[in-house]
C-alpha cells in the first residue's frame, strides 16, 4: 500500500465490517500478504481465508519451548488445510548465547522480554521484512490494559522497513471470545486440545498455564509479572508509547 493512505479512514470504516469482510479487503488490496499463525484462535483466520482466496501465505513461529500438543495441532492444521506452513525458528546462536549467560529459565528472575525477543520477535521481524502486509488475530477484549483500542487495520511501523508501509489487519479486533468459539464449533474448526484442559491464551510452555474461574485470559501467561507487561513483542504497537 501506498504510503499516502488514510489508515485512520480505512479503519473507521472498517470497524463496522465481519472479519471475513476485512480479511476480504485485505487479500484485495495486497498481493503479498501472510496471516501469523500462533496456534490458537488465529485458526479461524485460516479458515475464512481459505474460503476467500486459498493459498494464502501462512506462518508460525517455533520458539522451540511450545507444548507438545501445540506442535500436534501446527500439523493438523497444516493437514486440514492443506497449506504450506512457513514454520520460523529464532537464530540458533542467540538462543545459545542467552542459555549460556542466564540459563533455560531467566525469564522468571528478570523479565519474559529478551527470551521473547530471541525466540519470537527476531524471526518475526526477519519474515515481515518480506511481507506488504500481515494478518493477526488480536481482539479487544484479551488484554485491556494493552490491545482496548487496537484498530482493524494500521501501519505497523515497527516492522516496517525504513521508507516503507507495512499494513497491519486484525480482523477478529471486534469479536469476543465467545464469538471465536461459536465460529470453531459452527465450522468443525481443529483446535489446540490444550484449550479443553483450561488452557485459554497459549504460548510457551515454561510461561503458559490453565487460567481459574474469574480469572482473565491473559492472566495465564506470565503470571508472575504486572498485567500491564503482559505482551511479548510481536505487537509492540500496542505498547509503544
Amino acid at each position: 500500500m501506498s504510503n499516502t493512505i488514510d489508515f485512520t479512514d480505512i479503519d473507521a470504516k472498517l470497524q463496522q465490517a465481519s472479519p471475513q469482510e476485512i480479511l476480504a479487503y485485505a487479500l484485495a488490496e495486497n498481493d503479498n500478504l501472510a496471516i501469523s499463525f500462533s496456534g490458537a484462535e488465529d485458526v479461524v483466520l485460516v479458515d475464512m481465508a481459505s474460503k476467500i482466496k486459498p493459498g494464502v501465505q501462512v506462518f508460525c513461529l517455533d520458539t522451540g519451548r511450545l507444548h507438545a500438543e501445540t506442535y500436534q495441532f501446527i500439523e493438523q492444521v497444516r493437514k486440514h488445510y492443506d497449506i504450506k506452513l512457513d514454520v520460523l525458528f529464532p537464530d540458533s546462536a542467540a538462543v545459545q548465547k542467552l542459555v549460556a549467560e542466564k540459563g533455560l529459565f531467566s525469564f522468571f528472575e528478570d523479565n519474559h522480554q529478551e527470551c521473547c525477543g530471541i525466540r519470537k520477535v527476531g524471526p518475526l521481524r526477519k519474515k515481515l521484512l518480506e511481507v506488504d502486509a500481515w494478518v493477526t488475530g488480536q481482539r479487544k477484549d484479551q488484554s485491556p490494559g494493552t490491545r482496548a483500542s487496537i484498530p482493524v487495520i494500521q501501519n505497523d511501523r515497527v516492522f516496517a522497513r525504513p521508507g516503507d508501509t507495512l499494513t497491519k489487519f486484525n480482523p477478529l479486533v471486534n469479536w469476543t471470545s465467545q464469538q471465536v468459539w461459536d465460529y470453531i464449533r459452527s465450522e468443525g474448526v481443529p483446535y489446540n486440545s490444550l484449550h479443553d484442559r483450561g488452557f485459554v491464551s497459549i504460548g510457551c510452555e515454561p510461561c503458559t498455564r490453565p487460567t481459574g474461574p474469574g480469572q482473565h485470559e491473559r492472566e495465564g501467561r506470565w503470571w508472575w509479572e504486572e498485567a500491564t507487561k503482559k505482551e511479548c513483542g510481536l505487537h509492540a504497537t500496542n505498547v509503544k508509547k
